[in-house]
């Protein structure tokens, strides 16, 4: 029995955990898409309101106006005038007390992270942490730069060392290129490497491995 339950466990907890994070994503962009029918029910005529009520109740209608609006936006930043107009209304954001500190760190991470030409999280190393003789996987942010960067010296890389089972939580270290050992493992395959605690071991390509770039 023990046997069984084990063999109807590993069919329904992946599929559980799927249904569950979807369901979760699903329920924020709803409740994001909600907060805005209540902010336009306050400037629209009455009888409008009692079809935004409609709209509230319909399951899924949040994510198709997310993704559709996103897709909108980006044709329209694509272009030469909505460009223009991102250009303006940059300008004024950085213009605003307190606003502009906090657009200015998200613009910079954002533009980091998905940018085709950026180096952010395009590659797993290895690395000794949280002391000698103890490792762990790591990604690679980028250069140490500023301040940081010229007191350093030296070639350092900045990586950024995330927790199990939860990715989205983990350290930030400055750490000389001499002390991490580059995988030939993708992203991807680091990330299911340390979200599973090491259970889900990746396949190791001989051929592909790099040499170890310690001294």
């Amino acid at each position: 029995m023990k046997k069984y339950l084990i063999a109807g466990l590993l069919v329904w907890l992946p599929m559980a955990v799927t249904i569950w994070v979807l369901q979760a994503a699903l329920g924020l962009i709803d409740g994001v898409f909600g907060w805005i029918l209540s902010a336009s029910q306050a400037v629209l005529p009455e009888t409008a309101r009692s079809t935004l009520e409609l709209l509230r109740h319909v399951p899924g209608l949040g994510a198709i106006v997310v993704v559709v609006g996103l897709l909108l936006t980006g044709a329209f930043a694509a272009n030469i005038v909505g460009q223009w107009w991102l250009r303006q209304g940059h300008r004024l954001l950085i213009k605003i007390p307190i606003v502009k500190s906090i657009y200015n760190s998200v613009k910079q991470v954002s533009d980091t992270l998905f940018s085709s030409t950026g180096n952010a999280f395009r590659e797993a190393v290895l690395v000794e942490y949280p002391r000698s003789g103890a490792w762990t996987i790591a990604f690679v942010t980028g250069i140490p730069s500023g301040e940081a960067g010229a007191q350093l010296g030296g070639d350092y890389l900045s990586i950024y060392v995330p927790t199990t089972p939860n990715p989205t939580s983990g350290f930030f270290l400055m750490v000389p290129r001499s002390d991490v050992i580059v995988l030939s493992m993708s992203v991807d395959e680091a990330l299911k490497y340390v979200i599973s605690m090491g259970v889900v071991a990746p396949a190791m390509n001989v051929v592909a491995l790099p040499q170890t770039s310690r001294n």
